[in-house]
């Protein structure tokens, strides 16, 4: 155990997990207003990087998906609609926006095409890794997008990345789960594989005057792929418990009747309490059951995103749920990341459910549940499907031997990046000494307790956040480049003592870690447009000598930092080194 997590019990063997991340994600904006902001899976994986969970896994970038790949399941014109428009000939286009339902909930904006690339390019290499056995577990939070049909866009879904992942995932499996726990109906991957017994669709979603309409009990398939979809329809509020008690039946009987060789779960966390456009009371604990469940039966799994409305909700909830598909349940508190005012003001990781009323009463519960074990009845058992050889694409060469030009790189280079993204640290592999912030070498002090006994009761341990919470009339709305930017607080002379973050033991461990926190945030991420009083920077002299260090290293990065009352950057000397 570490500070961080806590290895869970009773898990009959690790897994290999591969994350997929790439950091162009959180730099698209749908636009002013709009409830899907990219920035959330930025936000997640803040918090997984945070948490130490790249020591537990596999991190890639996936190559972006082409065209030709996406055609695998779209037309080619709609493909190459989304390819052309942007929103500077839009216009050009009107015809094809009202054709391909892109407008309203589906804006055009910079980039459309880069972030379907990103989106569908993460699932699909997810699903090949799966196929070659290269890991258990594949990760893919900036997937998930299921209302995207064959030519359309639908419910903020352009490219369906879920069915493009399912169809590479066909190549190599018999039969193929789909779950499906957004609060919304996964009409696109349903209508996708409504006709096939190769591919079993799963949906737990609310259904009545709600998005996108379908997902009706009755909906159970045609043709050869008649009872290989089920629906379980919702009414407002379901609990953890009432969620449990028909997910965890209904997908156990599936699993016995249907025995798929690999499953995806779309993770959709829309159906967490709190949700900007849910109505459903999941709390974190209870949607991350439904991986937990799923993740027992030691099939190839494959994960998704999907909705999700409140970032700091989704990216909690995901965040966890990586820990556990990792092996791990992650500790209650926050770290400290890039985006930690978004969690105030009790800085804890878990997502609770709220006293609403729970519609959904157990007769309701058991009667739909006894109709979708009926229906599952109706199939027989496990499909058959005819042994073919496996078709080749262009994926393949490059998963069989990602490494083939090693032999020419020049060896007075440093080591091709893909090799470092690809490494996962051993357990044991270092000791305490050289991992940081583990073997009880910190002060792991609480914001609560520092809070208290510094700035007073009721106090934060960090000012206003940055963002969409701090104001709804900002131009980006906390996506977008300039939302990823935390301004770092710089004490002035009247202000409290100098923020204390986990401060080491040691005097000049004091100093460092002062000075570090303030480095990062102003270096990782865009530089922001500073404040006035950011040049602010002095310490009382009757502060400890601990205290004059970590003061001094502020200083010297506030100078560095600091602007004019205009905005405009000054030019400033470097300052001599300070005498020891």
């Amino acid at each position: 155990m570490t500070d961080k997590w806590e290895a869970i019990d009773g898990e009959s063997q690790k897994k290999r997990v591969c994350y997929f991340f790439d950091s162009d994600i959180g730099g698209f904006h749908y636009g002013p207003g709009h409830p899907m902001k990219p920035t959330r899976i930025r936000m997640c994986h803040s918090l997984v990087m945070n948490y130490g969970l790249y020591k537990k896994m596999e991190i890639f970038r996936a190559k972006p998906a082409t065209k030709r790949e996406m055609t695998q399941f779209h037309s080619d014109e709609y493909v190459d609609f989304l390819s052309k428009i942007t929103p500077s000939n839009m216009n050009s286009f009107v015809k094809e926006q009202h054709k391909y339902n892109v407008g309203d909930d589906c804006p055009v904006f910079d980039g459309l095409f880069e972030y379907c690339s990103i989106s569908a390019g993460g699932s699909m290499e997810g699903a090949a890794r799966l196929s070659r056995d290269k890991c258990d577990i594949a990760i893919n939070w900036a997937g998930g997008l299921h209302h995207a049909k064959k030519s359309e866009a639908s419910g903020f879904c352009y490219v369906n990345d879920i069915v493009l992942g399912i169809l590479e995932l066909l190549r190599y499996h018999n039969r193929v789960l789909y779950i499906d726990i957004d609060v919304h109906h996964g009409d696109g991957v349903e209508e996708a594989f409504y006709t096939t017994d190769r591919v079993m669709t799963v949906s737990f979603h609310k259904y009545g005057e709600y998005f996108p309409g379908t997902g009706e009990l009755r909906d159970v398939g045609i043709s050869k792929g008649k009872y290989y979809a089920l629906n379980f329809p919702l009414r407002d509020g379901i609990s953890d418990d009432n969620y449990k008690s028909v997910f965890e039946p209904v997908i156990r009987s599936v699993m016995e009747t249907y025995d798929p060789s690999a499953i995806v779960l779309q993770c959709g966390t829309d159906s967490l309490s709190g949700d900007k456009l849910g109505c459903l009371n999941l709390s974190m604990r209870g949607h991350a059951n439904c991986v937990r469940f799923v993740k027992s039966f030691n099939k190839p799994l494959l994960l998704l995103g999907g909705g999700g409305y409140t970032m700091r909700n989704v990216s909690r909830a995901w965040a966890f749920e990586t820990g556990l598909a990792a092996g791990v349940e992650l500790a209650p508190d926050i770290p400290v990341n890039e985006y930690y005012e978004y969690f105030g003001p009790d800085y804890e990781l878990d997502v609770k459910s709220s006293n609403t009323d729970d519609l959904n009463s157990l007769a309701y519960l058991d009667r739909v549940k006894r109709i979708v074990l009926e229906n599952l009845r109706h199939t027989g058992g496990p499909p058959s499907a005819q042994m073919t050889d496996i078709p080749s694409m262009p994926i393949d060469a490059a998963l069989e031997d990602p490494n083939e030009d090693e032999d020419m790189d020049d060896p007075d280079d440093r080591r091709p990046m893909r090799l470092l993204d690809s490494r996962r640290q051993a357990d044991g592999e270092l000791s305490d000494s050289e991992d940081e912030g583990e073997g009880g070498r910190r002060d792991h002090t609480s914001h609560k307790e520092f809070s208290s006994r510094n700035l007073g009761e009721g106090a934060h341990k960090f000012g206003m956040g940055v963002g969409i919470l701090a104001s709804s009339t900002g131009a980006t709305h906390g996506a977008g480049p300039s939302g990823h930017t935390n301004v770092a607080r710089i004490p002035a002379k009247s202000s409290s003592p100098a923020m204390d973050v986990d401060t080491p033991s040691s005097d000049s461990a004091a100093a460092e870690a002062v000075a570090s926190s303030v480095v990062n945030a102003a270096v990782s991420t865009p530089p922001p447009s500073a404040p006035a009083n950011a040049s602010a920077a002095a310490t009382p002299s009757s502060q400890t000598e601990a205290s004059k260090a970590g003061a001094g290293a502020i200083s010297k990065v506030a100078e560095a930092m600091e602007v004019d009352s205009e905005g405009s950057a000054k030019s400033k000397p470097e300052p001599p080194a300070p005498s020891s």
